[in-house]
């Protein structure tokens, strides 16, 4: 892999986690001042809110560190090793920690009438597409375990033909 990208994909990386940094130091506490005023009725939902809104950016923090040390290993050319695969396993636990903080949230809403109907259906389907996303990286580290298989192979058949030779 080229340079270029690597660098440019690290300098998202990078913008992404200081910005989810700051949404955890700045934007959750405004968060739990806004919810102070509450209404009474639904005051139940604050400490249940703030807990998934930042457990949901840790979710997010998690995946793009092990993304960072992904482009890491591709830039060193190790990636088709067994060690990928810890932190591939680590990526499809946060995007299923966050699907079902997803549900949480609207399993959370559902009751009462804090919002419409529709709202938590929304909602539904957004931890839907969420878990979808696991399913996916999922597949990607099937694709993995076989390119690793492969070269592993490849490896042996090389080192085969060179006793030969």
């Amino acid at each position: 892999m080229g340079r270029l990208p690597v660098l440019a994909l690290r300098a998202v990386l990078a913008m992404l986690l200081t910005g989810s940094v700051f949404v955890q130091a700045v934007m959750v506490p405004l968060l739990a001042a806004d919810l102070d005023g509450l209404d009474p009725e639904y005051a139940y939902l604050r400490a249940p809110l703030l807990l998934i809104v930042f457990l949901g950016v840790v979710t997010v923090e998690v995946v793009l560190v092990c993304v960072w040390r992904l482009v890491t290993m591709v830039r060193r050319g190790t990636v088709f090793t067994h060690a990928a695969f810890r932190h591939v396993h680590v990526v499809i636990g946060a995007v299923v920690a966050a699907a079902l903080l997803v549900f949480t949230l609207g399993a959370l809403l559902a009751p009462g009438e804090a919002v419409a109907p529709g709202v938590v259906l929304l909602v539904g389907g957004a931890g839907v597409a969420v878990l979808g996303v696991a399913l996916v990286v999922f597949v990607l580290r099937m694709l993995l375990a076989q390119a690793v298989a492969r070269d592993v192979e490849a490896t042996q058949m090389r080192a085969e033909l060179n006793e030969v030779i």
